[in-house]
């Protein structure tokens, strides 16, 4: 039989000095995405990154995680409205108990369900946070346009906060659609859905306007082209690329990485 060699074992504290080495540093507010089968072995599982995220950042810091919705089925019309035949069986969302999509990843759903979490009230664009500065990141996201003005997504922007891409491809760095809800574009594709929120009063429905981020919001870039932009702003000298455990991973500021988006779709696709 076959035995795991203990020098292949990673621990809280050797994935911790891989994300020092990275350059993930005390006080910093940081969005995780992560395809954990990357990582390797890992003594105690996806909670052992979170933790190992965690006393890195230090009391100070924040962690947060881009969370969707999970409802497991598409149970929308093509007018964004639920259909009929679903409509009494979808259970309203609940920022306190909703699960995150699960093709996010297992450890979206850590963070989610971390002791202390806090969740941001806008279904599509859900963001869970722990730390310091969490009620500061999810409360009062906005339903409309969630990945725009005064979202996480901007707040982690204006915070000098960073991204930390741990072995998930770069193309699912999901602080790009901030970029591009903010960039001059014409014919920027937009859509509507319907929500059932969970209130005090009992459920309401809701008709919530965004951008389409279920494909490039402009005709022309490819589908993949985040992982484009991400790619030629590390070539830039921008960001860090490392390893955390085996994970290929790369760690940028939230800032940086929008405005070369930014200014990337308006050059190419802009007016």
């Amino acid at each position: 039989m076959h035995r795991q060699s203990k020098s292949d074992v990673l621990t809280r504290s050797s994935l911790a000095d891989d994300l020092r080495g990275l350059g993930l540093a005390d006080g910093d507010a940081v969005m995780i995405h992560a395809a954990f089968r990357q990582v390797g072995t890992v003594l105690g599982g996806p909670d052992t990154l979170v933790d190992a995220v965690l006393d890195v950042v230090g009391a100070e810091g924040t962690l947060l995680s881009y969370q969707d919705w999970e409802l497991s089925t598409d149970v929308w019309d093509d007018d964004g409205r639920v259909i009929d035949a679903l409509r009494e069986h979808v259970p309203p969302f609940d920022p306190a108990t909703a699960r995150p999509a699960r093709d996010h990843g297992v450890v979206a759903a850590t963070v989610g369900t971390r002791p202390g979490v806090r969740r941001s009230g806008n279904p599509g664009a859900s963001v869970a946070a722990v730390g310091a500065r969490a009620d500061e990141f999810t409360a009062a996201h906005p339903l409309d346009f969630g990945y725009g003005e005064d979202s996480p997504f901007a707040r982690l922007v204006a915070s000098g906060g960073r991204v930390l891409m741990v072995g998930a491809p770069l193309d699912t760095m999901t602080i790009l659609h901030h970029a591009e809800h903010l960039a001059d574009l014409p014919g920027k594709r937009r859509i509507h859905v319907e929500y059932p929120l969970a209130t005090p009063a009992g459920t309401e429905w809701r008709i919530v306007e965004e951008y389409d981020t279920s494909a490039p919001v402009v005709d022309g870039p490819p589908d993949d082209y985040f992982g484009f932009i991400v790619t030629n702003f590390l070539a830039t000298g921008d960001g860090r690329r490392g390893t955390v455990g085996a994970a290929d991973s790369v760690l940028v500021d939230a800032a940086g990485i929008t405005s070369f988006a930014v200014s990337w779709l308006e050059e190419k696709y802009g007016r």
